[in-house]
């Protein structure tokens, strides 16, 4: 029975946020928007899922921006159409467009150099549902002024012009904010601020024309933060601004020669100390502003990143729009603050201070409100969330909220667990981190989110194993360095896996013989030492007499059972992993690393420009002894496979070459290896591998654009079967899945450097004495993933989990992992 139909669907996307200001932005439709290395993510902070990623960008996002912001979330309750700007670092610009009730997203504009350097900041203004205007500003020294019509129905099509280009002289602007002038229509007041610790105002109209208007003075190191408030009258404005001098400024903007002057002097009626100091008066087409320092804020102890006033509401009988007092700041200092003015005195105090107090935190990048003001939310410089909201009814009480999480640079490697109740996965971020779906009573079905982080590591890692075979949950990672290391699950993980899954296939046959709660991190942060059961309450009695923390005292961890998705303070510290063995052999940083299917061999490479040095190290798992050393690669092994029955170990290489090798178990403790086969099968580096889970049949894919299916004849030799057609980009990930029901022999997944996944059968045909016919040897292409679905960079690795039958449909997931910062997993029906 062949195959009728393939779907493919999105499971889980796990990325985390570029280290950039003004990276993140939270629009009006609630959807929240990130850079993830090239790409664009999409979150929403209700399900606490990335819906989507948007590919476009040819180099790192660096900046967001909702058209309509949370800002004008009053008037965007019922508009079909959201619309993004992003920035990269490239200068390029790119508009997308959000359906609203389809949720499809399309690219509708991009304009590729519209800056020489790197977008810093956008920030833009909408007049109607078809009108806007915004500003983006680059390290060139440049503004740019963009006019933006917006298409009247879905699909249509949209004009960008640029109006204006603001040379800012030789120290560039790292922020804007674009407002409507009091008093006038049509008049635009653009704020920007940067490196010469001024903050420039320029005004002008919707067609252009703009000019310095006045500069204003006060901080004394560069401006991160601006953002105008809606008209507080009809004839005052204000501005806030925030510096890495720690201070925040609210600067009141007011029309002069106007009742808004009585006004003042007659809410005013004694000087005190929210009186504010008359700045600078700047004219423009027919009214005069004056500029006045309204309020300083003084509270931080760190640079203060962001700063953004609450989102107005509209009052529903009066049909006023209310521009309520609130501001909030993010800050390096590792806490978020919400300002408000005191209702007597006016003073600008602040009334709420949130913030991680974990000991690898290291401070907030930038803070936003959500549409409605319930809720904030900050981005950190470990690529994490960070959400609070104000479950308080009739006073404030902010609670932390799950968010998605995931790596912030290149993702490595990826691994199943035996079971398939996770995945683990390890990046150049120095962390390994394991996913798993969520079951929860409250939400129909689940959701996937990181419920652990094993290892947090001073090197970057670059490749994992799971050990198959009964027992305890344990992997082995290698990473920059000489050492592989061995790690083994605690107590607290166990209990918390079986909260998260609500499956227990061999919980109970372990659980009583692990005496291990947990794992403390070393002060060099390389080793974890275990917490044990009975020694943790010393632990709780220690840390209460600790006093201050310091670099050379690092907190003890607190390993306990999660009962619901963890948070990011949580999974920082409190997870990780005891390490059980270091296995010493290789002379450069480890590379590649892989287990048999029972749990007995782990074959391990390093980086390598000699055969001496190119050797796979094959270790016995429990005494962790070196029983094999394969010298026959000349250059890097870049993977490693066993074959299904485990008597066969595959290896690829720099070198073109691949190698076979014959594995034989003389005794408990002895190993008898010997070379098969040994080919050159590419033209240019084999970067991966595959075996067919149901026979000695094989696939190499290369940096040649190539994948070749290989067969071990008779187990003395390798045979080429076929050649897929050569595709349009580097072949860098290649995994082998089974068929139970189809005559076909299985399915195989291609990744390739250009973030495309593409799903072949592959069809051997053998002859009636069971060895492998070319002649008979068949593949066909059966799904090319969606660009939306797949990666932006170089997919790392592919991994399929056991499939599941259901009556004639096969129910696979299929894991992957790529260089843009992105762990996915898909839903693969096969019918």
């Amino acid at each position: 029975m062949g195959i009728n139909k393939v779907v493919v669907e999105r499971m889980f996307i796990g990325a985390g946020c570029n280290r950039i200001v003004n990276n993140v932005s939270w629009g009006s439709c609630d959807l929240v928007a990130f850079g993830a290395q090239n790409a664009v993510a999409i979150f929403c902070p209700k399900t606490a899922q990335i819906l989507t990623t948007l590919p476009g960008h040819k180099a790192a996002v660096n900046c967001t921006h909702w058209l309509p912001s949370s800002k004008f979330a009053f008037k965007a309750k019922h508009l079909g159409r959201h619309y993004l700007l992003s920035g990269d670092a490239n200068g390029a610009i790119v508009l997308w467009e959000l359906s609203n009730t389809e949720r499809q997203w399309r690219l509708v504009v991009q304009v590729p150099e519209a800056h020489k350097k790197g977008i810093t900041c956008i920030n833009g203004i909408m007049f109607s549902q078809t009108d806007a205007l915004f500003a983006s500003t680059s390290s060139d020294s440049i503004v740019n002024v963009w006019e933006l019509f917006l298409p009247s129905n879905v699909g249509g099509h949209c004009k960008l012009s640029c109006l204006e280009s603001l040379s800012v002289g030789p120290k560039p602007m790292v922020v804007l904010s674009l407002a409507e002038l009091p008093g006038n229509i049509g008049h635009i007041a653009l704020a920007m601020g940067g490196l010469d610790n001024k903050i420039h105002l320029y005004c002008g109209e919707r067609t252009g024309k703009f000019i310095h208007a006045c500069e204003l003075k006060g901080h004394t190191d560069w401006i991160r933060g601006l953002d105008f408030s809606l008209p507080i009258s009809k004839y005052s404005l204000l501005l806030v601004s925030s510096s890495q001098d720690r201070v925040i400024r609210i600067w009141r903007m007011t029309l002069c020669n106007s009742q808004a002057d009585s006004n003042i002097s007659s809410n005013k009626q004694e000087i005190s100390l929210s009186s504010y100091i008359e700045g600078p008066v700047f004219s423009y087409g027919s009214n005069s502003y004056q500029i006045s320092l309204d309020s300083l804020l003084i509270g931080h102890e760190d640079w203060v990143y962001s700063v953004e006033w609450k989102p107005p509401f509209m009052k529903s009988e009066e049909g006023i729009v209310f521009q309520p007092q609130g501001l909030l700041s993010a800050s390096m200092d590792k806490t978020m603050m919400i300002w408000q003015p005191e209702k007597t005195s006016g003073i600008w105090m602040n009334v709420v201070t949130v913030g991680e107090l974990s000991h690898c935190a290291l401070g907030f990048y930038g803070g936003h409100w959500s549409p409605n003001g319930d809720s904030i939310l900050a981005h950190g410089y470990g690529g994490s969330f960070h959400l609070w909201k104000n479950v308080g009814v009739g006073f404030d009480d902010w609670k932390p909220q799950v968010v998605p999480s995931g790596h912030f640079a290149s993702v490595t490697d990826i691994a199943w667990a035996r079971s398939g109740e996770y995945i683990l996965s390890v990046s150049n971020d120095q962390t390994t981190r394991i996913f798993a779906p969520w079951r929860s009573d409250k939400k129909r079905g689940q959701s996937w989110n990181e419920i652990a982080r094993p290892q947090v590591h001073g090197h970057d890692i670059n490749c994992v194993t799971i050990i198959q075979g009964k027992g305890n949950h344990r992997f082995v990672s290698g990473a920059d360095e000489k050492v592989a290391r061995v790690f083994e699950a605690p107590l607290s993980f166990l209990k918390t896996l079986n909260h998260a899954t609500s499956q227990k296939p061999d919980f109970d046959e372990f659980q009583e013989d692990v005496q291990i709660l947990g794992a403390n991190m070393s002060a060099l942060g390389l080793s974890q030492k275990p917490i044990y059961v009975q020694a943790s309450s010393e632990t709780s009695d220690k840390n209460n007499n600790d006093g201050l923390d310091t670099l050379e005292t690092i907190p003890d961890a607190v390993p306990v059972v999660l009962t619901e998705p963890p948070i990011e303070d949580q999974l920082a510290w409190h997870t990780l992993w005891p390490e059980s063995h270091k296995l010493y052999g290789h002379g450069n940083e480890l590379f590649s690393l892989c287990c048999d299917h029972q749990g007995k061999l782990v074959a391990s490479s390093c980086k390598a420009q000699s055969t001496a040095v190119a050797e796979i190290w094959l270790w016995q798992v429990g005494s962790w002894k070196a029983v094999g050393r394969l010298q026959f690669h000349s250059l890097t092994v870049t993977h490693m496979e066993f074959s299904h029955d485990d008597t066969l170990l595959l290896s690829v290489s720099r070198d073109r070459h691949f190698s076979v090798f014959s594995i034989e178990r003389a005794g408990p403790d002895e190993i008898k290896c010997s070379l098969l086969a040994k080919q050159e099968a590419h033209k240019r580096i084999i970067w991966t591998c595959s075996w067919n889970p149901f026979g000695h049949e094989f696939a190499t894919g290369s940096r040649d654009k190539t994948v070749k299916i290989w067969a071990v004849e008779n187990k003395s030799s390798c045979n080429q079967i076929m050649a897929l057609p050569q595709f349009s980009s580097s072949v860098t990930a290649l995994s082998w899945v089974g068929l139970y029901n189809q005559s076909v022999d299985g399915l195989i997944a291609i990744g390739m450097e250009s973030g495309i996944i593409e799903l072949w059968s592959i069809s051997i045909g053998r002859t009636d004495n069971g060895s492998s016919n070319k002649a008979r040897g068949m593949a066909s292409i059966l799904v090319r993933l969606d660009p939306f679905m797949c990666h932006v960079s170089p997919v790392q690795h592919l991994a399929w989990r056991e499939s599941e039958q259901t009556g004639d449909c096969e129910h696979m997931q299929l894991a992957s992992c790529g260089a843009d910062h992105c762990v996915r997993v898909f839903e693969v029906m096969v019918d």
